[in-house]
Formats: structure tokens, C-alpha cells, sequence
């Protein structure tokens, strides 16, 4: 099993998710003005999506660090 790709695989599709919110909330309109319902159920909508982004992240990163601290552990017991 290739941990590493998987971790950098959901690395990728974090990045894209992060991408993707960020970019819907660059096109919500900006306005003095509060903002018409449908535009501040979008904006959270985004957040949402931004926070996951940002957990899915932590997760992968997670995962790739331990799996170099294993790394680590097998070549120190093996030298």
C-alpha cells in the first residue's frame, strides 16, 4: 500500500477544493449593503468548504509525517 500517494493524492484534491471556494467567493458581489440572502447562504456554503479544505489538509500532512516517522523507526532498527 502507497501511503504516500494517497496522502498527496488527498493533498491534491484538498488544494483543488480550496481552489475552487476560493474562487466562488472572489465572484460573491461586493456591496456596502447587506448582501441578499441566497448570497450569504453561498458565502457560507464556501466557508464550509474552505474549513474542510483546511482539515483535509492537517489530515494528509498527518498522515505523511507519520509515515516518515515509520520510515525512520524501520531504518533505525534495521541498521
Amino acid at each position: 500500500m502507497n501511503v504516500t500517494g494517497t496522502a498527496l493524492e488527498g493533498l491534491k484534491r484538498a488544494e483543488s477544493q480550496l481552489e475552487t471556494a476560493a474562487a466562488r467567493i472572489a465572484r460573491l458581489p461586493a456591496a456596502a449593503e447587506p448582501a441578499p440572502e441566497a448570497d450569504s447562504v453561498s458565502l457560507s456554503d464556501e466557508l464550509v468548504q474552505l474549513i474542510e479544505a483546511k482539515n483535509n489538509f492537517k489530515a494528509n500532512l498527518k498522515v505523511l509525517q507519520t509515515a516518515d516517522e515509520i520510515q525512520q523507526h524501520t531504518l533505525d532498527i534495521l541498521a
